[in-house]
């Protein structure tokens, strides 16, 4: 049932760390799930410095979708869009033909507390890679169904599963769900879409007799009911959907095609791209291409 699994790498964003799980050489994508990153968990002291928010910078040709467990952040992009994001509640922007934003920690940094979230890339599809620039906020059972019994709760985040159908734009079929599993309790993923995978946020659950621990994403193969046990209380997050094809990535840019992304690199570059109306004073450059490795002696 397990085809691999997936260990986070902790980097460090200036004071913040995050797990980066995909892309993954040997396996870069979960059905459009492109990119994927744990953030935190952390705790924060009030008055921490702003190089820990993240300043304005671009994207092309994929949707982002911000999810968190504890703390709030703050969004900012240039289609005119200001929201707090807190727990339980999803942040989607869809990038198309080109948008900015930031992320910015105001709240926490006047209080203090932790942060714990997860951010997600999903790629578009070919025919949607260029629409226009635009950003939604949802929070509530209406919009994003829950369902807790049986020693589990669950959220739909984005896509259809189980029944339910959230209601975040999204541009191909998909799945997104937060489980929160009690010790001992017992859940499957049925065999719905061709690419699925889990990642376990907090705690231990056993798959097809492997235990998959905390910052592990197990990769699923097609065609298997997945069963799952709790070892310990536990945070799942299950995704995966149809696949989009292959796309290159290329800092924050995502296409079918690397000419697309040197375009954007060039408009962000000559600062072509308009900046966050609410947040216009500062920017992240683009990074200086990697110098060549030396010669082999």
């Amino acid at each position: 049932m397990i085809e691999l699994v997936i260990d986070q790498r902790r980097k460090d964003l200036g004071g913040f760390e995050v797990g980066r799980v995909l892309p993954y050489a040997p396996h870069r994508m979960v059905g459009p799930f492109i990119f994927f990153d744990h953030m935190g968990p952390a705790e924060f002291q009030p008055g921490f410095p702003r190089t820990v928010d993240v300043r304005p910078h671009p994207h092309i040709g994929l949707s982002t979708l911000s999810y968190l467990f504890e703390g709030s952040m703050t969004h900012r992009d240039s289609v005119g869009s200001e929201i707090v994001i807190r727990p339980g509640e999803v942040n989607w922007m869809t990038a198309g033909s080109g948008i900015t934003h930031s992320e910015r920690f105001e709240e926490l940094r006047a209080d203090g507390g932790r942060m714990d979230g997860i951010q997600t890339w999903l790629a578009l599809p070919t025919e949607s890679e260029e629409v226009a620039p635009a950003f939604s906020h949802h929070e509530g059972n209406d919009e994003l169904p829950f369902y807790e019994g049986g020693g589990m709760s669950a959220r739909l985040v984005a896509g259809k599963a189980f029944g339910a159908e959230a209601k975040v734009p999204v541009f191909s079929p998909l799945f997104y769900v937060h489980w929160e599993l009690a010790a001992g309790a017992v859940a499957a993923l049925p065999a719905e879409y061709p690419e699925r995978a889990a990642y376990v946020a907090k705690g231990s659950v056993e798959v097809d007799g492997r235990t998959i621990h905390t910052g592990q994403m197990a990769v699923f193969k097609p065609g298997d009911t997945i069963a799952f046990k709790a070892l310990e209380p536990s945070t799942v997050m299950l995704l995966g959907g149809e696949p989009v094809g292959p796309r290159f990535i290329d800092w924050n840019f995502v296409s079918s095609s690397k000419e697309r992304i040197d375009q954007a690199k060039a408009d962000w570059r000559a600062g072509r791209m308009k900046l966050p109306d609410l947040d216009d004073g500062e920017f992240i450059p683009l990074p200086e291409p990697s110098p060549p490795p030396p010669p082999m002696s």
